[in-house]
């Protein structure tokens, strides 16, 4: 066993790569969230690479678990660049919806005091902040927000719903019967994802500490990450929960191996045990 004895790898914020930090860490993280203001945002964009298409509606919602929504708005913008088809399609906006649209140097400026506010929080956080993010370079301004301060409704949805067949976005409307308007516009969107984040956090608040690490437990994580936080190779990871049962699947996208946050979790117990041991002997 002592070529399992590596240095056990040091954890760091929760964004940085959820899965492979421990239920412990996450918990903490999910706790104060939940007693946070959020900056609540979607963007409908041109395409899906921020540096090469551009955001054509935004919808900013401001509210918190105690208080409610306090303020919503949402914006077309005219960015003067064409619309795809498969974009009109997807999300009901076309060109002609835009031309009289205010132009992104009338709408970026308004938003950032919002903007920057709360915890910025989105369904898969990364794609809204980096549009975000290059919208205020187009107009030769910063704009960025700490780690603590970006929630992804995905992330935790993978946490407290892990065997769900879909976590996006429409499934879950229609999962939970959110009464919200037409998926793939910005208020709609925002506002479920609203509703989604108030559900989640508040059985962060409010369930005890054991439920919440037993649904936890549950997730399924990549091979990938289980590895980052083992601070081992990803053969050996393989191999060793295979040799000790662990439950396995692929995923449906892209047959990447995942297991269950539990073994996963289980072994790393038993590798820090291992490792103070070796220690106390020296």
């Amino acid at each position: 066993m002592a070529s399992r004895s590596f240095p056990l790898p040091k954890r760091s914020h929760p964004l940085s790569g959820q899965s492979a930090l421990l239920s412990s860490d996450l918990l903490t993280y999910y706790r104060s969230v939940s007693h946070s203001p959020l900056t609540v945002v979607d963007v409908e964009t041109t395409g899906s690479v921020a540096c090469k298409s551009r955001v054509i509606e935004i919808s900013v919602l401001q509210g918190s678990l105690d208080e409610g929504i306090q303020h919503q708005e949402t914006h077309l913008i005219n960015v003067g660049v064409r619309v795809p088809q498969n974009i009109t399609q997807i999300t009901g906006i076309t060109p002609s919806m835009l031309v009289k649209a205010p132009y992104p140097e009338e709408v970026w400026p308004e938003l950032l005091p919002y903007l920057e506010q709360g915890v910025l929080t989105a369904h898969n956080v990364d794609f809204d902040y980096a549009f975000i993010q290059a919208e205020y370079r187009q107009l030769e301004m910063s704009y960025s927000r700490p780690a603590e301060k970006l929630f992804c409704t995905v992330l935790l949805s993978r946490l407290l719903l892990a065997d769900l067949p879909s976590r996006s976005l429409p499934d879950l409307v229609q999962h939970f019967g959110f009464d919200v308007g037409r998926s793939h516009r910005a208020e709609a969107d925002t506002q479920a994802c609203w509703l989604l984040a108030n559900y989640l956090l508040t059985l962060i608040r409010e369930e005890p500490d054991e439920i919440l690490l037993a649904r936890f437990a549950q997730q399924w994580v990549r091979l990938k990450d289980a590895a980052k936080l083992l601070g081992l190779p990803k053969s050996q990871v393989r191999d060793t929960l295979n040799d000790r049962g662990a439950e396995c699947r692929t995923s449906r996208r892209n047959s990447r191996f995942l297991y269950r946050r539990g073994d996963i979790e289980n072994l790393y117990q038993e590798l820090n045990s291992q490792q103070f041991s070796l220690e106390g002997t020296v």
